[in-house]
């Protein structure tokens, strides 16, 4: 968790501020660390959760902050709208579902918490770069960005939260609720498993801990665990002595292919669990595919998608193409504009820009699952580590539910893709500046 002096800069003075010239020039620090501390242990289970944060995982939090413009907010959400737009299409559903494992077609109802809608802001407005399910952070960027302060007072009069920061928690216990409900038509769960393998060898278990109390100060017992510790007995769910209702699903393994996944696999077809989010949404939304769908004029033609909503995905989608063995030449001739990503990753893992590639590499792509994206610049944000400064990338990511951005965050890093070993980088608030 970085921590900076507040170096001034002059665009914290002038008279022309823009979320360019803060984020490009102020390198100030706007993160209150005690508040911080205050939002993380929210209650007394959770002391010394902010302190183990800051010295096992330094890089997750940035001292600084990321400006958005209002119409760079709105350009995001006109996107995630447009997008929802096309995914309640009957034609996109049974093209996308067609190509996806067969578990993808069971629906019970629930949409699939925290979609992540990831941004890169340039010149050429917002650029949707990827779709995520079960995309990570939350909690800990809700925390995160309530625990923000102004560098000076000509800031603190222009900027706001991106989102409404104070309804987070309604919205978020709501989120569940609906899950519940779309399911198993009134109530509240009363026990949710948070399902990862390995939990607490995950980098964001603390976040895991978070949403336990979270779960429970609402009077729903949560618990932390291995699918592997889970039992299929009697067309139920079971963890230890107590039957699991609702699964808030952090797994990886998008479609429960893996041996150790059987028992959940199980209970989701028996419909015996609430499983959220789940394979229908990963195949809805996140395969790495579907961006070349919606970055192509004749397909979103073809599948009924109105004008308006065509016009905004085609300047908000970069665009992407399936890697063919058909397409290998001309796709090497432009490697250095593009961007190659496994279709079904996550977490930035294989992926590569073209201008790095190299044959060896380039083999790898060819024979597995790919898409090369047009390359769309992320923003750049300075910040300062040390009395030193230095600029990092940055991408915005929105976490989405039923069509509804709930909160903005920002991700700073170095390097080719996202990560959490930048020092003064991480998870970063979104201000939007009037």
């Amino acid at each position: 968790m970085a921590e900076t002096k507040r170096i001034r800069a002059e665009p914290c003075l002038s008279t022309s501020i823009s979320a360019g010239s803060l984020n490009q020039g102020c390198a100030c620090s706007f993160l209150d660390v005690q508040h911080l501390h205050h939002q993380l242990e929210v209650d007394s289970a959770l002391a010394g959760l902010a302190e183990h944060i800051m010295q096992t995982r330094p890089s997750l939090f940035s001292a600084t902050t990321v400006f958005i413009t209002p119409a760079q907010r709105d350009g995001m959400t006109a996107i995630v709208e447009a997008v929802e737009e096309v995914v309640a299409l009957p034609a996109w559903q049974e093209r996308v579902l067609a190509q996806a494992p067969a578990i993808s077609g069971l629906n019970f109802g629930p949409r699939g918490v925290f979609l992540g809608f990831d941004f890169h802001l340039g010149d050429n407005g917002p650029q949707l770069i990827e779709i995520n399910t079960n995309a990570g952070g939350f909690l800990l960027n809700a925390a995160l960005a309530r625990a923000q302060t102004a560098c000076c007072a000509e800031v603190e009069a222009l900027q706001t939260p991106a989102t409404n920061l104070a309804a987070l928690d309604d919205d978020l216990l709501g989120m569940f609720q609906a899950e519940w409900q779309q399911q198993r038509g009134e109530g509240m769960p009363r026990c949710i498993a948070i399902l990862d393998e390995a939990p607490q060898q995950q980098y964001l278990y603390p976040e895991f801990q978070l949403f336990q109390r979270f779960f429970e100060r609402a009077g729903i017992r949560a618990v932390i665990a291995d699918p592997r510790e889970l039992r299929w007995e009697a067309g139920q769910l079971w963890l230890g002595g107590e039957v699991v209702d609702l699964v808030y699903n952090r797994l990886t393994d998008f479609y429960l292919d893996a041996p150790e996944h059987t028992i959940l696999l199980a209970a989701h077809e028996a419909g015996a669990v609430v499983l959220t989010p789940h394979p229908r949404a990963h195949a809805l939304y996140a395969d790495k595919r579907h961006l070349a769908l919606l970055s192509d004029e004749a397909v979103l033609t073809a599948l009924g998608v109105s004008s308006t909503q065509q016009a905004t995905l085609l300047a908000g989608v970069p665009h992407t193409q399936i890697v063919t063995p058909e397409r290998a030449d001309a796709l090497w001739a432009q490697r250095k504009s593009l961007f190659f990503k496994p279709a079904s990753g996550f977490g930035s893992r294989a992926a590569y820009r073209g201008d790095k590639l190299t044959r060896r590499v380039w083999q790898e792509i060819l024979t597995g699952d790919y898409v090369a994206q047009t390359i769309a610049p992320p923003g750049e944000r300075l910040v300062a580590v040390d009395r030193n400064t230095s600029e990092l990338k940055f991408d915005v990511r929105a976490y989405v539910y039923n069509g509804q951005i709930q909160l903005f965050a920002a991700r700073l890093y170095a390097g080719q893709t996202t990560n959490f070993r930048t020092p003064g980088g991480g998870f970063a608030p979104v201000f939007v500046l009037a």
